[in-house]
């Protein structure tokens, strides 16, 4: 998706979120059993896209049950 959305002209942001976190998430990289993000991993940062990781970049996963 993001290879479609970012090129062009004007002002684009191209994020990956970067599930790492097994502990609150599921959490998926190149060889995890559930889903893989190895293209995303391999190109994002010639694609120009940030990275953001769940387990070093967000505080909060979910917020706790009230």
């Amino acid at each position: 998706m993001l290879q479609w959305n970012t090129p062009g002209s004007g002002r684009r942001l191209g994020m990956l979120v970067h599930h790492d976190d097994a502990v609150r998430e599921h959490a998926y990289d190149r060889e995890s059993p559930v889903g893989k993000l190895v293209d995303g991993l391999d190109k994002y940062q010639a694609m120009g896209w940030g990275l953001i990781s769940m387990k070093n970049d967000w505080k909060v996963a979910f917020a706790p049950a009230k």
